[in-house]
């Protein structure tokens, strides 16, 4: 078996188009989605993931306020800072690029946005809302797994209702509102971690996993289910320098009946949903 491979560039390319479209569409009443980035500190992987998502609203039509804040930054500043983002009419979404320096409290600058402009969706009353089923702002990297999901359905007439999920991970940010999204779609859910025993018996009877690990090349095709949907939301380098995820692509792709590569995957649809939360909380805000 060889796997149909899950272009996460591709279909970011679609939602990004689509992004644009409608941009332009309320540029004719005058309103400009706005989203307001603030990094603190010199990390080099902070700096290039700011650059790439600043790009990639200046090709979609919405402005970006950028705040490059220095490492040394006050805790009380950078609240201060959120503080006046939360009253700036033309900021619809405000992202604080993580990792923070180790003296500021990430969850209480995390709780500082507002609700109605969590584009990361990494807030309590986020992370809430979408607990209880409600249409609040989802975190970007899981919103973007449910997007290749569900181009994957509409290409090939998979569904998700009644399928068995794994999800490999159980961070906040990714595996806990994974879980939920697919729970949502009426999977049966399963979440796995690093104290999970026999993953590999998890594995043998999921129809769909999603990797989120954060262990390089942790699923070996020998573990898959001939035919599971498989995403790999890892990124990590390899000795040699090359880039691999938390799926050992190799042996997967030739017993997963889909995977996502890496890179390729799920890295940009990140930055298409966060596109995307911003136009959605500009809509909400403005009532457009």
């Amino acid at each position: 078996m060889s796997a149909t491979i899950i272009s996460g560039k591709a279909i970011a390319k679609s939602v990004r188009a689509q992004i644009k479209t409608q941009c332009s569409a309320l540029a004719q009443q005058d309103i400009v989605p706005g989203l307001a980035v603030v990094l603190v500190g010199e990390d080099p992987a902070s700096a290039i993931y700011v650059r790439n998502k600043i790009r990639a609203c200046k090709r979609a039509g919405i402005t970006s306020f950028a705040h490059r804040l220095p490492a040394e930054t006050a805790q009380g500043d950078l609240l201060a800072l959120i503080d006046d983002l939360n009253a700036d009419d033309r900021v619809d979404g405000i992202l604080v690029q993580l990792p923070l320096p180790v003296h500021i409290d990430k969850d209480a600058v995390i709780s500082r946005v507002a609700a109605d402009k969590d584009v990361d969706g990494f807030g309590v009353a986020s992370l809430g809302a979408l607990l209880a089923g409600g249409d609040g702002l989802v975190a970007c990297t899981p919103a973007g797994v449910m997007e290749m999901l569900r181009h994957h359905a509409e290409a090939t007439g998979f569904s998700i209702e009644g399928k068995r999920a794994v999800v490999i991970g159980r961070s906040v940010t990714v595996g806990k509102p994974m879980a939920l999204l697919l729970l949502g779609k009426n999977a049966t859910v399963t979440i796995c971690h690093s104290r999970t025993r026999d993953l590999a018996a998890h594995l043998a009877d999921a129809d769909i996993v999603v990797a989120a690990a954060g262990r390089r090349e942790l699923v070996h095709g020998d573990s898959l289910k001939p035919g599971a949907i498989v995403i790999d939301v890892g990124i990590h380098r390899r000795e040699d320098g090359s880039l691999c995820g938390d799926v050992h692509f190799d042996s997967a792709s030739k017993v997963a009946g889909a995977i996502s590569p890496v890179p390729g995957g799920v890295g940009p649809m990140t930055i298409a949903m966060l596109l995307d939360n911003t136009l959605r909380a500009c809509k909400a805000r403005r009532g457009a």
